[in-house]
């Protein structure tokens, strides 16, 4: 009985002075996307022609515009002139403001983003007649 206890004690002892198993397994890198990289151009492209669809709905131009500020950047203007001729085409000022506001929000602290981003649009909104938050006085809160 002693036996017993004494074999289990000593194997116990050694499983606890026993170094574990050091596995050097090599890690290999992995490539997630499998498919080809998407240029810049071929990016604003496919957002153009998202916006620039004929028969867009309320819907798909907020799920537009939602997946696209999701994106870790600043949409180019030539993105925001067409997400605004969509609103125009929908009649939906509120959204068009609401794309302003993005912008001016996802510039953060690149204070000569926006003032760019506007300069830029300013022809298109004279042309569709959207206001800026700023001319609405929105922007003060």
């Amino acid at each position: 009985m002693f036996r017993a206890a004494l074999r289990l004690s000593v194997s116990g002892a050694r499983s606890l002075t026993r170094s574990r198993p050091q596995y050097t397994a090599s890690v290999a890198a992995r490539s997630y996307s499998h498919g080809k990289q998407e240029t810049d151009e071929e990016f604003d492209a496919r957002w153009v022609t998202y916006f620039n669809k004929p028969d867009i709905d309320a819907w798909e131009l907020r799920k537009g515009m939602n997946t696209f500020i999701g994106y870790d950047l600043i949409p180019e203007p030539k993105i925001l002139e067409a997400a605004l001729r969509a609103c125009r085409r929908l009649n939906d000022l509120t959204n068009a403001i609401r794309i302003l506001e993005a912008v001016k929000d996802k510039s953060g602290p690149h204070k000569e983003i926006y003032p760019y981003v506007l300069q830029e649009l300013r022809p298109t909104l004279s042309e569709l007649d959207i206001p800026t938050p700023e001319e609405l006085g929105i922007d003060k809160a």
